[in-house]
């Protein structure tokens, strides 16, 4: 990922704050880097990361042309890094913090403003810095500060959208549930959706998604929130803060889902469960039952990952 603008180590340092444990190596202020890159396409100015998981990280430090290195501290500052001028930046967790680095100086983020073929309601209200991509439909709705709406997302009627989230293309966000009940004859009668859908701040909604309004309460996703595509999320359902949801996974009606918690590829959670905080639901897992407090659980159906 190329940038070519002079990046100053120094910036990086003070923009990490108090994620830098330490720097080793001779920094001075006029040492810079202008991209980030996969190991093929690195050069002397790329900004380069090691895995704290990866068994190899002294080896791959001191074959890495970047003169700039994001690490943990099991990279030993030996002569063969000093003899090469590297500088290392020592942090806890190297892929957390190329991430904020990247989203910092080199992603290159939409621009505020609403595209011509963007449907709006008279009714709605838009904050400030809002960008609203080609194609979208927003009904009478809140949307944020700083909120980004890619191409082609519908937000229905009764719909708040907080600040500074992240819609990604052909998401919809507030549609009816499916609730039915049958007449003695098997005819269905739908049962009618009055709520709305929250979102919080600083939630990420991936690409044609689906979250649906609340029957007589709202649909709730709680600040922090970053769900991957082709997601379903049913009526009713709270995800507190900060879970973590990926790609192609359902929840019924009225789950409710604890902060801090992750939930891996094509999950199906049953309507009506509960799963608590700091909880991980492995990869195709489908769960019946509710799940307690920072336990893992995996499997269909879904049973508790023993130590």
């Amino acid at each position: 990922m190329n940038n070519m603008e002079r990046i100053k180590v120094n910036e990086i340092i003070a923009f990490l704050g108090s994620d830098v444990k330490n720097v080793i190596g001779p920094i001075t202020n006029d040492i810079y880097v202008n991209n980030v890159s996969d190991p093929a396409h690195t050069n002397q100015y790329t900004l380069d990361w090691i895995n704290k998981r990866l068994k190899e990280k002294q080896c791959m430090a001191e074959k890495s042309p970047a003169k700039v290195l994001i690490c943990d501290d099991s990279v030993v500052y030996s002569s063969v890094l000093e003899s090469s001028g590297k500088i290392l930046i020592i942090v806890d967790n190297p892929r957390l913090c190329i991430s904020k680095v990247i989203d910092g100086f080199f992603l290159i983020k939409p621009q505020p403003g609403i595209h011509g073929s963007a449907t709006i309601d008279e009714e709605a209200e838009i904050g400030k810095n809002v960008h609203v991509g080609a194609g979208c439909v927003i009904g009478k709705a809140k949307i944020g500060d700083n909120t980004v709406l890619m191409p082609n997302v519908v937000i229905y009627d009764n719909v708040t959208i907080g600040n500074s989230c992240l819609i990604q293309a052909g998401a919809i966000i507030g549609t009816d549930g499916l609730g039915c009940q049958r007449e003695s004859d098997g005819t269905l009668v739908k049962f009618p959706h009055l709520g709305g859908v929250v979102v919080k701040d600083n939630v990420e909604i991936g690409a044609n998604c689906q979250v649906a309004k609340g029957v007589l309460s709202d649909t709730i996703i709680g600040k922090g929130c970053k769900i991957n595509g082709l997601c379903f999320i049913a009526h009713n359902c709270v995800l507190e803060d900060n879970v973590w949801i990926t790609g192609n996974t359902m929840l019924c009606g009225s789950v409710h889902v604890g902060k801090n918690t992750t939930i891996f590829s094509s999950v199906i959670i049953r309507d009506q469960v509960s799963i608590g905080e700091k909880v991980t639901i492995g990869m195709g897992a489908v769960v019946t039952k509710n799940v307690p407090d920072g336990e893992t659980w995996f499997g269909a159906p879904a049973h508790k990952k023993e130590d």
